[in-house]
């Protein structure tokens, strides 16, 4: 999977690469449905509420990037369904914790549409947490060490 390009005035970022392919409308909710086990382009269609011309190129796009594979489940007519690659179930944790900040923020713990269960049987409440350590990770926790040639936590080096 190459790197996005980026404008030179633009700082070089992972967030912005990823975003480039997985932050377009619908692209997150086809992996979530595909998670769930609905990989179908009808169970896509139904499920994600995408026009279909769309919905077809996102599939497309995915599958051209590695997060999704396509094969075929029926010959006549030939019909396909998605599944997600490791890189796309990679990106699952992603999504558990958009669901958490949605429910906690948009939705403030009520009429929560879906809940997800972890094998030890409790609700899943995803934490980020430092493989190093092991501890969860905090905000005020973090340092930031611009690694792009150019570049400083304010933006551009001045010359």
């Amino acid at each position: 999977m190459a790197a996005r390009k980026t404008t030179q005035d633009a700082r070089p970022c992972s967030i912005a690469d990823a975003l480039a392919l997985v932050g377009e409308k619908y692209s997150l909710l086809v992996l979530r449905e595909v998670c769930l086990g609905n990989g179908r382009f009808d169970q896509l269609v139904r499920n994600i509420g995408a026009p279909r011309d769309i919905l077809a190129a996102r599939l497309r796009r995915l599958v051209d990037a590695g997060i999704l594979t396509k094969r075929v489940y029926s010959e006549r007519p030939q019909r396909f369904e998605y599944r997600a690659t490791a890189a796309g179930l990679e990106l699952e944790p992603v999504l558990m914790t958009l669901k958490e900040w949605g429910d906690r923020h948009l939705r403030q713990g009520t009429d929560l549409p879906m809940v997800v269960e972890h094998t030890c049987g409790h609700a899943l409440v995803p934490v980020v947490t430092c493989q190093a350590c092991g501890e969860e990770v905090h905000h005020e926790d973090l340092t930031a060490h611009p690694q792009a040639p150019g570049w400083t936590l304010k933006g551009p080096a001045v010359a």
